[in-house]
């Protein structure tokens, strides 16, 4: 998605940085801080997916006092050359480049201003970038700052008054280089300030966002969408989540129409069904899925009945009632049951995540057991603690009765 660009630095000289541009080709900035490895394919790849949420994004190379372009990877001796560059670096000459990266963006035709004119910038930074991401709060004048698992940050508290913009920490509770004991002074030193938010993922080391040994998906998920929220909140672009989705069913049960679906999506998007697995990963898997088994298999009479919505920063929680007469093989729900012509509603939950105003997955929930019994393939009288069409009745009408699947219910009365 990017491209290399130069930037003039205060010395005159010029830096190479990586520049990824939205699907939209424009909107706010956000200035990438490298790892120790530099601007390295992981580096890249994620500029691109913060250009997917409606970014521009500019990654300099700030190991260029170095050498220029330095690019590593993670094997034990490219470890060990990584942390000699990190001996060298200028950390001032640093932080002056990422001045220089955000005055550059300022004055990019690509980078929107909001309603006041102004043009607003943040910097994203992992390790040795989530310590400069710090400093860019301190001195390079972003608009709002995140920090991953950022080293040496406690030793750097004494600048802490100069941040003035929103800031977002976040850290492994298994960081080696972070442990409970330096997490400790950070969170003292910002208590008073509720524009500063600290996040310790109970289950993750150093690097829990980077591919490889030290990942960690859902730290890594929920980091994405605590950043996004502050840069969503402070720089924008704004998107109508609740239109975007409903569009997208639009497309699946009304006018069942496959190019138009998928071009609501990402360029590798997923689809899971949870209690049956089917669905696909990526463009070509998914549209397979949906030409073949999906969107032409849905019964005549299909129902989606909404229940509750939740509009989040990056995802659409929907509850409903999905209604329908087994007329035919439904593949997605029901793949290689005949069709019984029984009548069915069971509740669903749809977990919907978007990427910029495209979506990147959904997560699809029901009751497989209720389903079952209510095509008769299930016998609620041999497998007591399952319910069948009931399920859906309750949830619109709450009073109707609880417990009914507890034979000792009724033991309790009075108690």
């Amino acid at each position: 998605m990017g491209s290399q660009i130069k930037i003039a630095a205060a010395d005159g000289s010029r830096f190479d940085a990586y520049c990824a541009l939205p699907p939209s080709g424009t909107g706010p900035a956000i200035v990438l801080l490298q790892e120790i490895f530099g601007v390295n394919a992981h580096m890249r790849a994620v500029a691109d997916l913060w250009a997917e949420e409606g970014y521009v994004v500019l990654a300099p190379d700030l190991f260029r006092q170095i050498a220029p372009r330095i690019e590593l990877g993670y094997t034990e001796a490219e470890v060990q050359q990584a942390f000699g560059h990190l001996q060298r670096l200028d950390i001032a000459l640093a932080v002056s480049d990422i001045a220089a990266t955000v005055a550059h963006a300022r004055g990019m035709d690509a980078v929107t201003a909001g309603t006041d004119g102004k043009k607003r910038v943040g910097a994203l930074g992992f390790c040795l970038g989530g310590r400069l991401a710090y400093l860019a709060a301190v001195r390079a004048g972003v608009d709002c700052a995140v920090s991953y698992y950022g080293v040496g940050i406690e030793g750097l508290l004494d600048q802490a008054p100069a941040i003035t913009c929103p800031l977002v920490l976040h850290f492994g509770a298994q960081d080696k280089y972070t442990p409970p004991e330096v997490i400790a002074p950070i969170r003292a030193a910002f208590a008073t300030r509720s524009d500063v938010e600290i996040y310790v993922y109970g289950e993750a080391g150093h690097g829990f966002n980077r591919p490889g040994a030290h990942f960690h998906k859902p730290s890594a998920m929920m980091a994405h969408t605590r950043s996004l929220a502050l840069f969503r909140r402070v720089m924008g672009p704004h998107y109508d989540l609740s239109a975007l989705w409903d569009k997208h069913c639009e497309y699946e049960f009304a006018t069942r129409n496959v190019d138009d679906t998928m071009a609501t999506m990402v360029a590798e998007p997923y689809v899971n069904h949870i209690p049956t697995m089917t669905g696909g990963y990526g463009h070509a898997q998914l549209r397979r899925f949906y030409a073949n088994h999906f969107i032409f298999s849905n019964p005549a009479d299909t129902r989606l009945v909404p229940v509750s919505r939740t509009v989040g920063v990056d995802r659409v929680v929907d509850e409903m009632l999905f209604c329908f007469t087994h007329d035919r093989e439904i593949d997605w729900m029901l793949p290689g049951v005949a069709p019984t012509g029984r009548y069915v509603e069971v509740p669903l939950i749809a977990i919907v995540n978007f990427r910029g105003d495209r979506l990147y997955n959904e997560h699809i929930y029901w009751d497989q057991a209720s389903v079952l019994a209510q095509i008769g393939l299930l016998d609620p009288a041999r497998t007591p603690a399952v319910a069948g069409i009931e399920t859906a009745h309750k949830l619109i009408d709450p009073s109707l009765p609880s417990n009914t699947l507890m034979r000792r219910w009724a033991e309790s009365e009075g108690g």
